[in-house]
């Protein structure tokens, strides 16, 4: 079992760009993963964990409906955003600046093979980092992601998440507002759920800016944690 996870930090980057670096990972992944089942390799298999930030896009995942983007192709343009539709679970979901998107491809045969208790980890490393700004998130039942104010009328999502797993091998995952616009979030009915309302990190703390970096180290810190798992920082080379 190798729980060593190598993370790439890809900075602002096309959604479309890292969706294609997402899948050529994962199937480097899934085909040793077949070789080594086949006697025809005795290779452990690498776990990655992307983190990026996207230029303004929708994507959609397969269960998702096409009339929870609120807007047409030229409003689109003209917000300089795009849309995608993906392989991932859930409906629709924004991306952006100041948002921290990561991506966790990971062998769970490394971990564990529970789908579900992936998820409640990837929720609960982002509880616990927010809980270090002051924040008490939580998990809103029956829906993914992590909240705000649960049960009452100003529940608000603050991460959303979406996996997609090939024997137990993982892609696509969670969404932080951390520095987001919240305006892009009136154009879609966010993970097709009416009257919740969306918030970002900055915006509870009542700051400008929040320092990403300083984030993404608390986030990483809980992951291995949690998985426990060594994280490697690799040099980004896409």
């Amino acid at each position: 079992m190798n729980k060593k996870v190598l993370v790439q930090d890809l900075g602002l980057k096309d959604y479309k760009e890292t969706w294609d670096y997402q899948e050529e990972l994962f199937k480097q992944t899934v085909d040793l993963k077949i070789k080594n089942r086949r006697g025809q390799a005795n290779e452990p298999t690498p776990n990655h964990f992307l983190f990026v930030e996207h230029p303004h896009v929708y994507t959609l995942g397969k269960s998702g409906d096409f009339a929870n983007l609120l807007i047409n192709e030229e409003e689109l343009a003209a917000k300089n955003a795009k849309f995608y539709k993906i392989n991932r679970g859930g409906d629709i979901t924004y991306h952006g600046p100041g948002q921290i998107v990561g991506y966790p491809i990971l062998d769970l045969d490394n971990f564990f093979t529970d789908i579900h208790k992936y998820l409640r980890f990837l929720e609960e490393m982002v509880i616990l980092t927010l809980a270090e700004y002051g924040l008490k998130a939580e998990r809103s039942e029956g829906e993914t992601g992590v909240w705000l104010d649960v049960g009452t009328p100003f529940a608000r999502k603050i991460c959303a998440m979406g996996v997609r797993a090939s024997r137990w091998v993982t892609m696509h995952g969670f969404a932080l507002n951390v520095n987001a616009d919240l305006g892009y979030f009136d154009l879609m009915i966010p993970c097709g759920i009416k009257d919740k309302a969306v918030t970002s990190l900055n915006v509870e703390l009542g700051k400008q800016e929040v320092d990403l970096e300083e984030v993404k180290g608390k986030l990483q810190k809980h992951f291995e944690v949690l998985f426990e798992a060594e994280l490697i920082k690799q040099k980004t080379e896409v």
